[in-house]
């Protein structure tokens, strides 16, 4: 009498690899040629390597190849197994460490903002201004918000983007997420002294305030141009630095925010930014 595999073998999940996947009662067992792993219903999700190829990670086979090798997780487990499908609108897929992001609406870019524009989506006075810059997309129905600001003086790096969420905490100190600035400043400035005055703290009228590295780059002709990495975020807070330890500002060009650089962007220019600038700004604030 030939003996039969029991069937409850065959029927009982495995405990699921997302963490907003169905209870196991609503989930579909796949056929056998696909290892019999528990999946997302159909229309409920996309298929993984279909997700990555879509957020410009690899090409679908490519895909295949990386989670076959280990090198994919999804929301803190690795998959190995062809065909799972995920959530893009909550799952969060990391591809060898670094987060994906694979919301199709999200936008993220780059502005080299131009001297004497505003900061802003608008302006009363009719300056020219950032919202200038994104009118077509605004027009054509995205919302974006600028990570923080930059004096109407000041040029350089500015970051746009749609995820409310990213641009809080990018703003938000207790991240701690470095901006990179060059300055060109009046005298000619003593890198040891004033740098060590700089990250010891300084005494503002708000408060004191120090910057993380300080470093000058350039001397001569009554001028210096120094490098000031810091993570504060208030109002002109380096004009306000420099100019407390006696080097006033004459130009100043933001060239980095956190892993994001300016690069040889030129003013005025939106750059959509790569995927591994995202995944790195969102790891940058625990997201």
């Amino acid at each position: 009498m030939s003996k039969k595999k029991p069937k409850p073998q065959r029927q009982v999940a495995p405990p699921p690899l997302l963490s907003n996947a169905k209870p196991a009662r609503h989930q579909n067992v796949e056929p056998a040629e696909s290892g019999g792993h528990t999946k997302m219903p159909w229309g409920e999700g996309e298929r993984l390597q279909k997700v990555l190829a879509k957020a410009g990670v690899a090409s679908r086979r490519a895909a295949e190849e990386m989670i076959a090798q280990g090198r994919v997780e999804v929301d803190g487990m690795i998959v190995r197994e062809q065909g799972l499908r995920i959530d893009p609108q909550r799952a969060v897929v990391r591809v060898d460490g670094t987060r994906v992001v694979v919301r199709e609406e999200l936008v993220h870019v780059a502005l080299n903002k131009p001297k004497g524009w505003q900061s802003t989506m608008s302006d009363d006075l009719g300056r020219p201004c950032v919202g200038d810059i994104v009118a077509e997309r605004i027009a054509a129905g995205q919302r974006l918000f600028h990570v923080g600001r930059l004096d109407a003086e000041t040029e350089g790096l500015l970051l746009l983007t749609n995820d409310g969420d990213l641009a809080h905490r990018l703003m938000h100190p207790s991240f701690e997420v470095s901006k990179t600035y060059l300055a060109t400043v009046q005298g000619e400035v003593n890198n040891r002294a004033v740098g060590k005055h700089l990250k010891q703290g300084v005494e503002l009228e708000d408060g004191p305030a120090k910057v993380d590295r300080f470093q000058v780059l350039e001397l001569g002709e009554g001028r210096s141009l120094v490098k000031v990495v810091l993570h504060e975020g208030r109002k002109h807070i380096v004009r306000r630095l420099l100019d407390a330890v006696g080097h006033p500002v004459i130009r100043l060009v933001r060239t980095n925010i956190g892993p994001v650089a300016l690069g040889d962007q030129r003013p005025g220019t939106l750059r959509v930014l790569g995927r591994d600038e995202i995944g790195k700004l969102y790891e940058a604030v625990s997201l």
